[in-house]
């Protein structure tokens, strides 16, 4: 199976982007987490909060390093993710289930179409397509 859902958008920074009408539900993907290591900490922007199109909106710290979590879209933020910030290893277990980060009301749906595909985001961390035996 492989570790890029394909009903996803990414960034090149390892953010993952769920469209559902304005709203977009963001988090880092797998590969992200991976190479952190445990997360042990995440810090995210309160509800209200407007965030730029790759700019940073928050940190994750694992034990190897911190790091500083880039929007993939702008928007405002409607909702942070109150429990990853208190069981930082879901980002590890679930990055794609409870794992996620904010979900944003989407400034601009066209800023979509500048993330990158499944398939471009596979060759952009290096994974062959069908790895896994999928």
């Amino acid at each position: 199976m492989s570790s890029v859902p394909d009903d996803l958008r990414y960034s090149k920074e390892h953010e993952w982007v769920r469209a559902d009408g304005d709203v977009a539900t963001i988090g880092i993907t797998h590969f992200a987490q991976e190479q952190l290591g445990d997360v042990v900490f995440v810090e995210l922007p309160e509800k209200g909060t407007a965030v730029r199109q790759f700019s940073s909106l928050g940190v994750v710290e694992s034990v190897k390093a911190a790091s500083d979590i880039y929007a993939p879209v702008s928007g405002e933020i409607l909702e942070r993710n109150v429990k990853v910030i208190e069981k930082p290893e879901l980002v590890n277990t679930e990055p794609y289930g409870d794992g996620w980060m904010i979900k944003v009301r989407l400034a601009n749906e066209g800023e979509l179409a500048q993330l990158l595909s499944p398939q471009d985001y596979r060759s952009h961390i290096g994974e062959t397509a069908g790895a896994g035996g999928d």
